[in-house]
Order: C-alpha cells, then structure tokens, then sequence
C-alpha cells in the first residue's frame, strides 16, 4: 500500500512537467509563493527528528529492500554495510527514505536524487573533456519534495565527520555550510535566464581555486591533474581484462567480479545480446553509429558499491581493434526506493526513469546513458564503466577539506534541483535568514544518532549470525 506524504506536503506541491502553452508565473509571484508556504510549514519545524512507535525495525528494512536480489551476493552486501555506520548509511537508502516521508514537507517538488549522500558527487569529463562536479549516481530518482534529498545529504557530513573522527562542532559546521550554499545558490539560481541555467556547471578550476586553505588546494590541484590523465585505455584496461592469443576478455576478481555460472570468460550470453540491440535502440541515431564501430568482446558480473550490491550489474568490454577498448556499465534499475512514498515514475521502463533523471539534474550526462529491458523483465540503465569519474575519498578529509566539499555538494545540489524543479518557489520558502540552515543540523545531528542505533541493530543481528555476512580483504 502506498504510503501519504503529510498533508501539509501535498497542498502547494509543483508540477514538474507543464506545457510551455500554459501561463507561467513570474519570478516575484513564485517567490512569493514560497513565501506563503512557510505558513503550513514553518522552516524551523524540519529541525525535529523522532522516530514513531510505529517505525519499522531497522533489520527488517535492510532485509526488505533485498526483495529481488541476487542471494549469493547478500552476504557481500551485509558485510559492506557493517563495516560502520557510514557503510551502512551508505547501502540503507529506503531506511532513509520510510523516515523522511514522516517528517515535514514543504510541498516543493523537483527532481530529486534519492540517495543525495555526499560519497554520490564527484568529478566526471564532458563530451568536451571539461572536468565537472555534478551528482553521479541517480539510480533512485524520482520527483519529491526537496527536503528529501538536502536531509540526507546533510545528515551524510555528520555521519562521515563521525567516521573520520571530527568534533561534533566540526560536523555541524559541514552541514551548515552545505545547507548555506543550496540556499544562497538557489537564489543566484533563480534569477538566471533559464537558458543560461541550462548551461551553467560547476567547473573543477573554478572550484578548486575558491579554495582558500593553501594545503587542500594543493592537494586538489594534484587529484585532478592525476585523474584527467586517466584514460580506460591506460587505466582500466589492464585492471580488468587479461589475454588469451590475440583475443582479450575480462579477468575473473572474485568476489567483485565474475562470469555468469556457466559461461566462460569471452562467451557472450544470448541474453546479453538481446539486451544490447534494445540498449542501441535507445540511443541517438550519432551515438549508434559511434557504437557500431565497436565489438562485443565479454561481459560479467560486477558487484558495485554499496547500495547496489545484490543487483544485476554488469561490465561489458567492447573493442574496436586490437588496443582500442571501452566499458560499458550494465545496472540492474528497480523501482526507486521514493516510490512507495511518493507515486509511481511516469516510465514503464525504470532503466528509462533513471536516463531521464541523469539528463535532468546533471549539466551534460554521459552520451552512451539509455536503457533496455531482458527477456526475463528486469530493467536496466547503460553508461560508460568510467571515463574520467573522480569519486571522492570521503574517508580521508580533514575537518576543512569536509566543510569544503560540503560547500560544493550543496552548489551542486541546488543546480540539479533547479534545473529539475522551480528555484523561485525554493528561493522565496528558504529565505534570506539561516533558519532554515539551523533546522537542518539539528536534524543532522539527531538522524545521524539514529543511523548509529540502526547500524548496531545490523551489527548485532550479524555476531548473533542471523544475518549472514562476508567482509572482504583489503586490498593490499
């Protein structure tokens, strides 16, 4: 049964898709709009976290958003998100999501992410191979309010500042200066024409030289002139694959990565096959082409991150001669984790409903992103494996490079929400007063001592093994 938003959240709630043959309001009005919407929804009222008698436990959660996946990979999946609270944050996506559905709702929708933790932002190359910072991973997308995804990013600095050992004081200033950045750049947003929204994006120089700590910068500096000389050919290629005569196919890496059972490493699967002329027909006419010059030459297994682990995902090499390779990435795209709260996606498709949010909330997105279907029903989203993707080593920041990195993410998130959602309205509900900043680290600070709860209820159930886990090797 699908669960109701407040109802304060549904009285002024936005349409997302209108036909540009309707009257548009203008700026002034709709920031008035948002105004008025603090009556039912005081900005101060999203400080408050209490979770219900009616909550559900947290184990069951965990179990119930493993409904589908593959079981020989579950354990994998515990053992990642037992590693610590961060872990688990990172993997418990629908936890948070049941939590945030109770919790005050302003009624603005935009396109929402749906798992805005800041280890999901980072660095990617445009068609032009410009370095951008952007989100990078929406396989959970779907319009919602927008407190949902700023309450999670959030509530990630505190967790992560935990993690890393930072005072208490520390982690509420990376929430603040988050909180403070969506909203500031949510106003600059809202009065830009709406063309030259479409084609702003936060570029890496720009970034990187607003840092004023000499030593981060620095370092900054360094990770981007490493990764921006990365190529799959040079990078991945020889990680992932290994030759056999003049054939080349992808190296079994056990746990993370595997053939098929019964399949043998450069054996293409049928399935696999069929799912690709699907995938190609969803592409632009250019794109095929550009895809055409390339070869199917293996496929396996590749279990991904944390939240995903469990799902079918995929890598796929193709060649378009002997030293010239590229990846693909095959996920598997459920329904995403808002759904139950927040209404079914328009598409039929999930691997669809993912493309459409990547094309809305990132500046440029990957050329090869479309979706198929498999004979078997499952829906799937296809990219590049990566090319020239910096994630982020989280678990290294200081308490400076954090609230640095926090100030990004939250320029990042109000461009995609503005470009997915209307800036004025959010502009005139936020306010020009740090309210709303304030109601957002109290809640921070108390949702992260819930995770820490929800995290040794997982912990406890896997000492007491009632819930199988296996902890990988580190790698040396």
């Amino acid at each position: 049964m699908t669960k109701r938003l407040p109802n304060h959240s549904k009285r002024s709630s936005t349409s997302l898709r209108s036909s540009p043959l309707a009257a548009h309001p203008s700026r002034a009005e709709r920031d008035a709009q948002g105004r008025r919407l603090r009556d039912n929804c005081p900005r101060s009222s999203h400080a408050a976290w209490q979770p219900s008698a009616s909550r559900p436990d947290a184990l069951a959660v965990v179990l119930k958003a493993e409904k589908g996946r593959l079981p020989e990979l579950l354990p994998l999946r515990h053992g990642r998100m037992v590693q610590s609270p961060f872990a688990f944050y990172r993997g418990s996506a629908l936890a948070m999501a049941t939590d945030l559905a109770v919790t005050p709702a302003s009624g603005i929708q935009v396109q929402c992410c749906g798992d805005a933790h800041l280890s999901n932002f980072g660095g990617f190359a445009t068609p032009e191979r410009n370095i951008i910072f952007s989100i990078n991973d929406l396989d959970e997308t779907l319009p919602a309010p927008f407190e949902w995804d700023l309450k999670r990013l959030a509530a990630s600095f505190v967790v992560a500042s935990r993690a890393n050992g930072h005072r208490e004081a520390n982690a509420k200033d990376a929430v603040l200066a988050c909180v403070r950045s969506y909203r500031k750049w949510v106003t600059t947003f809202s009065e830009m024409k709406v063309l030259e929204l479409w084609s702003f994006f936060l570029d890496s120089d720009t970034l990187i030289s607003s840092i004023k700590d000499p030593a981060v910068k620095k370092r900054a500096l360094k990770r981007l002139e490493k990764e921006s000389s990365r190529s799959a050919a040079e990078d991945l290629f020889p990680k992932l694959t290994e030759a056999s005569g003049k054939s080349h196919f992808i190296r079994d890496q056990l746990p993370a990565i595997f053939h098929w059972k019964g399949h043998r490493p450069g054996e293409v699967a049928k399935v696999v096959e069929t799912a690709f002329v699907k995938y190609r027909d969803s592409l632009e006419p250019s794109t095929r082409l550009l895809l055409d010059r390339f070869e199917i030459k293996d496929a396996a297994i590749k279990v991904v991150g944390v939240g995903s682990v469990g799902t079918r995902c995929w890598v796929i090499l193709l060649m378009a001669a002997e030293h010239d390779p590229f990846f693909l990435q095959v996920k598997e795209a459920r329904a995403s984790v808002l759904e139950p709260f927040a209404g079914r996606s328009i598409f039929k498709n999930h691997g669809q409903r993912v493309v459409d949010g990547y094309r809305i909330m990132q500046p440029y997105s990957d050329r090869f992103l479309g979706w198929t279907r498999s004979e078997f029903g499952r829906h799937y989203f296809i990219r590049q494996l990566r090319d020239i993707k910096i994630s982020v080593a989280v678990e290294l920041f200081d308490a400076t490079t954090m609230e640095v990195f926090a100030k990004w993410c939250g320029q990042a998130l109000a461009l995609a929400h503005a470009r997915g959602g209307d800036a004025a309205l959010l502009s005139g509900y936020l306010g020009k007063s740090d309210a709303f900043d304030r109601a957002l680290a109290a809640f921070s600070l108390a949702y992260a001592d819930q995770n820490e709860k929800d995290h040794a209820v997982l912990a406890k159930a896997v000492r007491a093994r009632k819930v199988k886990a296996v902890v990988e090797k580190a790698k040396s």
